[in-house]
């Protein structure tokens, strides 16, 4: 009869290779999923396992040189699409592979992303994928130093002269093509809400928007350009503003999906309609994007492809520690959908 443990920490390895009758070395190899077992010794091992009631100890695994064959993912929130197709794409990414995903939430709070990316990297995960972090500057450079596998999303590649491994979609041509569209309808007074402006997308948007009107030779007029954070509400109230200016802009361009929600809800509370009075476009290119009424105009991001090449990337980084870095952008397209259409007469307030 063999001893089962009630309490698995209490079994060692040292355990399991002598229940196996094999050397502790073979033990660690199976445990960490190396080669050079044969199938009867790793048979042996994972019976003996299983009879023991042995579970691996992952920061012990790492300490002893061993992969932990977890990586973690720190995203800001789970409640929208964006974040969502996202970590579709990772986990279909990570179902090929061995490893299992480790998540953690900050609710875009600043202290707690750069908290968990230690308590993340301190031996519980072998790398590290961060989805637009928030604060990303307190702790890449120390990422770097140790060689730490990292790649984020969403976010430029470059601080402060350093590559930075990532995936990212092309926000600056993405903004500019959308303005460039409402321009070609006969648009010139065109709003624009920005995203939190602390993020490198949030600034390409804005910038792409810019060049656009520029390219056009149309003035770019600050009192069109609010500040918001990619959220419904500041979409809703940034609008609200717009639409109060005595001239009112006849479209506006909200810098992700979410926002332009927002948006659309504040033009009907003003009695207004859409495209008819005024055109509305987005970024993103979310699920809900096709279901709202009327369907919205927006800039796609190819969001699971996001997920699914960092998960990639970050696993080529874990097998190659001394490969390159990495700095991939996806192209942008832009969906024309049934929010736009060429202005009528300007609004009146």
């Amino acid at each position: 009869m063999h001893y089962r443990s009630d309490r698995s920490d209490e079994v060692t390895i040292f355990d399991v290779a002598k229940e196996a009758g094999v050397s502790y070395a073979t033990v660690s190899r199976v445990i960490n999923n190396k080669e050079h077992v044969s199938a009867e010794k790793r048979e042996r091992v994972l019976r003996a396992m299983a009879q023991l009631g042995y579970v691996a100890n992952v920061q012990a695994r790492s300490l002893a040189g061993g992969r932990t064959q977890i990586i973690g993912l720190l995203v800001h929130e789970l409640n929208n699409d964006y974040i969502g197709e996202i970590i579709k794409g990772i986990d279909n990414e990570m179902a090929e592979s061995h490893y299992d995903i480790m998540l953690y939430t900050t609710h875009r709070r600043k202290t707690k992303e750069s908290v968990y990316v230690t308590r993340l990297t301190r031996n519980l995960v072998d790398g590290l994928l961060l989805v637009l972090p928030r604060n990303a500057g307190a702790y890449l450079e120390t990422l770097h130093k140790r060689r730490f596998p990292h790649v984020l999303v969403d976010h430029e590649g470059i601080r402060q002269g350093v590559s930075v491994p990532s995936i990212v979609a092309e926000n600056w041509k993405g903004a500019y093509d959308a303005t460039c569209y409402l321009l070609q309808l006969g648009h010139r007074r065109i709003g624009f809400i920005t995203g939190a402006m602390e993020m490198g997308c949030a600034q390409d948007r804005l910038a792409g928007y810019r060049a656009a009107l520029l390219k056009h030779s149309i003035p770019v007029i600050p009192e069109l350009i609010r500040e918001g954070n990619f959220l419904q509400p500041r979409g809703y109230s940034s609008a609200k503003e717009l639409l109060s200016l005595a001239e009112p802009p006849t479209a506006i361009f909200a810098s992700n999906d979410i926002s332009a929600f927002g948006v659309m809800e504040a033009v009907r509370d003003q009695g207004l309609q859409i495209p008819r009075d005024i055109a509305i476009v987005g970024f993103d290119d979310i699920p809900q994007a096709t279901h709202v009424h009327p369907p919205l105009t927006t800039v796609r991001q190819p969001l699971e492809e996001m997920g699914r090449r960092a998960a990639g990337l970050l696993l080529h980084y874990i097998a190659n520690p001394a490969a390159e870095v990495e700095c991939i952008e996806l192209p942008t397209e832009l969906i024309i959908r049934e929010s736009c259409q060429a202005p009528r007469t300007p609004l009146s307030r």
